[in-house]
């Protein structure tokens, strides 16, 4: 695993260097390729702020923790990411284990569909400005798997090709709890 560890607002010293790499690479077995994690550390007044961003095709796990000690809000944070990995994985086997090999057969058309979700927006005499910009690749699921996903990134929703219509639809999340799906007609 390669580590790109940056600090806001605070100096990441060798001893901290070392700790964070020692506890990411508790997470390499999850991963069957080498992929980089992505680390941020910033401290605000007494608040040590950790955020965690493993991007891995067709997965993007992503945690965030603070509290009053850097070290302790490493080890949060690193706990966070395995649970989510254990639970995604173990939700992707028990999914292959029941559909058996249509399920596999997908999973590996998955790799092949190169499709980016672009937003362009005119902006000629309006007053909206886009301040970011995101492009990603657009990975057939279900969407059980979209809700996985989407809560793995702890993100509202998300956006995904519905592998059982090849159409690309939205899950939300409402604000009683509960998931909203958005089709197209």
């Amino acid at each position: 695993m390669n580590y790109v560890i940056r600090g806001n607002n605070l100096e990441v010293t060798d001893a901290l260097r070392e700790f964070i790499e020692k506890k990411l690479s508790r997470l390499e077995k999850y991963f069957e390729k080498p992929t980089d994690a992505h680390v941020a550390l910033s401290v605000q007044k007494d608040h040590h702020k950790v955020e965690v961003t493993i991007p891995y095709p067709g997965l993007l796990v992503r945690a965030e923790e603070v509290s009053d000690d850097m070290y302790v809000s490493v080890d949060l944070v690193i706990e966070k990411l395995e649970r989510q990995i254990r639970k995604y994985k173990t939700k992707v086997n028990r999914k292959l284990r029941q559909d058996g090999s249509l399920r596999s057969l997908q999973k590996e058309n998955a790799f092949s569909i190169q499709s980016v979700a672009t937003a362009t927006v005119e902006q000629e005499e309006s007053d909206f400005e886009i301040v970011r910009r995101k492009q990603f690749e657009l990975k057939p699921m279900d969407t059980e798997e979209a809700i996985l996903q989407m809560d793995l990134l702890g993100h509202n929703f998300f956006v995904f090709i519905n592998a059982e219509t090849d159409q690309v639809n939205v899950i939300y999340k409402r604000k009683d709890g509960k998931y909203g799906l958005i089709e197209p007609e």
